[in-house]
């Protein structure tokens, strides 16, 4: 389950050697298992497998993984943010592969990914605008 923690760091607006960020909508349903991978294999050795990984209906979270089984879920309506905070929702999940719960370890393991405290403010932003009269 993703759940958004204070920002620890303060830095540039995009530290050295992160991705420029895409436009939203850029990638989509098809290339999430795509992204992962590539996420699996730059931030994890690529050592991590999943059973299934997809998109769902679900208002109440950004993503969640079953870590029995291996099931990484993101939800539909991140496929209108850009890719950087899908990818961060992604790493999140990615990472509870590797540590079930939010201890220090899985947090330590997540900041690894470079727009991790922009991302998280995209996300609770997004989350404020949702619980607006009128929001998304």
């Amino acid at each position: 389950m993703t759940r958004i923690r204070s920002a620890r760091r303060s830095g540039s607006w995009r530290p050295a050697g992160a991705a420029a960020p895409s436009p939203p909508g850029s990638g989509r349903a098809c290339c999430l298992a795509e992204r992962a991978k590539r996420l699996n294999d730059r931030y994890f050795a690529g050592r991590l497998s999943w059973t299934s990984i997809g998109y769902t209906d679900t208002l109440s979270l950004w993503g969640s993984c079953t870590f029995t089984i291996g099931a990484i879920r993101v939800a539909s309506r991140m496929k209108a943010f850009p890719d950087w905070v899908v990818d961060y929702v992604l790493m999140h999940e990615l990472t509870h592969l590797v540590h079930s719960n939010h201890g220090p370890a899985f947090h330590e393991m997540l900041d690894r990914y470079p727009m991790a405290e922009r991302a998280k403010g995209y996300l609770i932003a997004a989350q404020q605008l949702s619980q607006m009269p009128g929001g998304a």
